[in-house]
């Protein structure tokens, strides 16, 4: 099995994304990153972004898009901007709809999404939150995703399905076939929010021997709350950590 890359998504500093964002990667690339998931490219052409990834030799694990950038006026734009970027990796972040007839008809809608994604020559991702297993009594939506959607991939938040109380590894174990990242990051247990990797209550070891059954070939450091430590901070610490589980793992 091949050693994963260790990204982080830049959601996790957004604000010194917003301040200056080759300042924030180049932080990104000191802390030890491989690469970076973008949430946004605060006003920079594809031109500077691959430019900028090539100063710092960092990679385009993948990109956060809104749905709404993938419609049929927006797609060939978007498209075109990833490929000059670098990135083979296109994420949904997110979607919530109130009926099952409603994820039904965005499930429809993904699959045409999905195969022009394909055929530029990258994939499509769904990101799940809690609220896909929650919402909809008895019901996963993302199993209602992938029906006859072969071309969709997931990237799974092992954080998010833990706080929406599934069993993550056998879980993970059932759409093997679809994971194709990972986002990893902790919890600490009072309030349940996000903290940094190996300070909260989540068997991160377990979810890296997972990814690797999977042969994953990035894991995606993510977090969303911040107790002790500011934001940059933060996520140095979890590189560290999350860097000594892996190095334990593959050995």
């Amino acid at each position: 099995m091949t050693k994963p890359k260790i990204g982080v998504q830049l959601w996790s500093i957004q604000d010194a994304c917003k301040e200056d964002f080759a300042a924030a990667l180049q932080t990104v690339k000191q802390a030890g990153y491989d690469g970076v998931e973008f949430a946004g490219y605060y006003d920079h052409s594809a031109a500077e972004i691959a430019a900028l990834l090539t100063q710092l030799s960092l990679e385009a694990a993948a990109s956060h898009i809104p749905y709404e950038a993938l419609l049929p006026d927006k797609i060939q734009e978007t498209l075109a901007f990833e490929q000059a970027i670098g990135n083979t990796r296109i994420v949904i972040p997110y979607a919530s709809f109130d009926t099952v007839e409603k994820w039904q008809d965005f499930a429809q809608s993904l699959k045409d999404i999905a195969q022009q994604v394909q055929a530029a020559g990258m994939a499509l991702y769904y990101h799940n939150h809690a609220h896909e297993f929650t919402e909809i009594p008895d019901r996963s939506m993302i199993d209602t995703l992938l029906k006859d959607n072969p071309s969709l991939r997931l990237e799974a938040d092992l954080y998010w399905l833990a706080f929406a109380d599934v069993d993550v590894l056998p879980w993970l174990t059932a759409h093997r076939e679809t994971v194709g990242l990972v986002h990893i990051k902790d919890m600490q247990a009072q309030p349940k929010e996000s903290t940094e990797i190996n300070r909260g209550i989540l068997p991160i070891k377990d979810y890296v021997e997972a990814a690797k059954a999977l042969d994953l070939p990035w894991l995606i450091v993510e977090q969303e709350a911040f107790q002790a430590y500011g934001p940059l901070e933060a996520i140095a610490i979890d590189y560290l950590q999350l860097k000594e589980i892996v190095e334990e793992v593959h050995q």
